[in-house]
Parts: structure tokens; sequence; C-alpha cells
């Protein structure tokens, strides 16, 4: 069965020495509804593949768990931030589908 959901976040850039990496957080609701809806197959890292769309963009990718805030985080390729015009400190609105 497949579920869509829609959230807002803002973006952050991870923090070191390699921080090109670009991510928001899914908010502790919708993320705790996923865990419970969507890992029966578990993945690496405790990842979930979803298609995650920012405006006119989609993508196939994975939202991984993150410990420290208990929520997922999905992760911002540079062709997404450069397409849809998306930099550190924006606040989005993106969908996922399971």
């Amino acid at each position: 069965m497949a579920k869509k959901y829609t959230v807002k976040g803002k973006v952050w850039l991870w923090p070191g020495e390699q921080g090109a990496w670009h991510f928001v957080h899914i908010d502790k609701k919708t993320s705790e509804t996923i865990k419970e809806k969507h890992t029966r197959v578990r993945r690496g890292f405790g990842s979930v593949r979803v298609i995650a769309t920012i405006g006119k963009t989609s993508w196939k990718t994975s939202i991984f768990p993150d410990r420290r805030s208990g929520t997922y985080l999905l992760p911002l390729k540079a062709s997404v931030r450069n397409a849809e015009g998306i930099a550190e400190g924006d606040s989005i609105t993106f969908s996922l589908d399971m």
C-alpha cells in the first residue's frame, strides 16, 4: 500500500570537515509513523527507500534514522538543491512516497 507524506523542515549542513552534505529532518510524528508502518524490511543503516519530491524535482533515495533527534533525515543532493534553488537554512516543504 503506497503512502504519501508531506513534510516541512529546515535545511542544515552536516557538521565537520566534509560539510558538503545537506539534510532536512522529518518531524517526530511523521518519523514515528514511518517507523511503525514502513520498516518491516531492514535496510543498511536502518534506511527506508522513498521517492522524494521538492517542487518539480523527484528522485529515488533513502531516508535514514538519526539517533540524536529521534527522527529520519532526508539527504538533499546537490543536483536537487541546484534545481530547486535550495540553500542551508531554507525552510522547505517536500513529499515522501513510500
